[in-house]
């Protein structure tokens, strides 16, 4: 019993070790909006859709053309990050950069292609984020360690050279900013953040969006230079024409003298 006893502890705290671990990997990981397999019905209809309307660029099984990448293993978070921000389908000539517009399809449709690309293998799941105000000065810390020097640190994006630029991202969703940041879009890296920090990041890009402007107009919010430099455009512009007011001669009928 005495030999026993020992063993019988050192379970338990083997036990409890593990839990606690699977604690703590559970609150760094970013939750998915799905749980388990995508329905057997909504990869079908989404097969059929994906025949007609990608197939001739990504391939009928996916597996990509010279016109268009492979979808095996990209994961439901590409798929339905580049799907709901319009930039799929893409018209446009090969190596050109994608441009956010309205989306080509309903909901139910990117449901279904997101369920199909997501069966082709193994990818990064929709996150769920959520807005937490509480987040708001952890959000902009990561934001500008991490995001600002493409983005810019208002949002407002910026190029980040061979002729591609960081769009702007006041329509962004909270959804869509934890998609990029799992799939990393374009030129976007791809960044293994913990959840929290995803959450914060959204929650200050949501900031920025409904962020108020007390000092007046803010011309986009893109930056001090250009805003300084408007200011500088317009200040001196009224002045000059203040300036030529004052110097011209009127008569007292409001209008210039002759002799002027």
């Amino acid at each position: 019993m005495r030999l026993l006893r020992p063993i019988a502890l050192a379970l338990v705290a083997s036990a409890a070790a593990l839990v606690a671990l699977m604690a703590v990997a559970g609150a760094n990981a970013i939750p998915s909006r799905v749980a388990g397999a995508a329905d057997a019905t909504l990869v079908d209809d989404g097969r059929q859709l994906f025949l007609v309307a990608c197939s001739s660029c990504h391939g009928q099984d996916g597996g990509g053309t010279l016109n268009g990448p492979t979808l095996i293993g990209v994961g439901a978070a590409a798929a339905d990050f580049q799907l709901t921000t319009g930039r799929m389908p893409f018209a446009g000539p090969n190596g050109s950069q994608t441009k956010r517009k309205q989306p080509a399809y309903t909901a139910s449709q990117i449901d279904q292609l997101v369920a199909f690309v997501a069966s082709l293998g193994d990818g990064p799941a929709i996150p769920v984020v959520r807005i937490d105000q509480g987040l708001l000065s952890r959000g902009q810390l990561v934001f500008i360690n991490n995001c600002a020097p493409c983005h810019g640190s208002t949002a407002n994006g910026g190029a980040v050279g061979r002729g591609s630029l960081a769009p702007p991202l006041d329509q962004a969703t909270a959804t869509q900013v934890g998609e990029a940041l799992l799939s990393g879009p374009g030129q976007m890296p791809r960044f293994e953040l913990p959840a929290r920090d995803v959450d914060a990041v959204a929650t200050y890009v949501d900031y920025l969006q409904h962020a108020r402007n007390p000092g007046g107009f803010s011309i986009g919010g893109i930056g001090p230079v250009p805003e300084g430099f408007v200011a500088w455009v317009v200040g001196m512009g009224l002045l000059l024409l203040v300036v030529y007011l004052i110097g011209r001669e009127w008569d007292r009928k409001g209008t210039v003298s002759d002799e002027s």
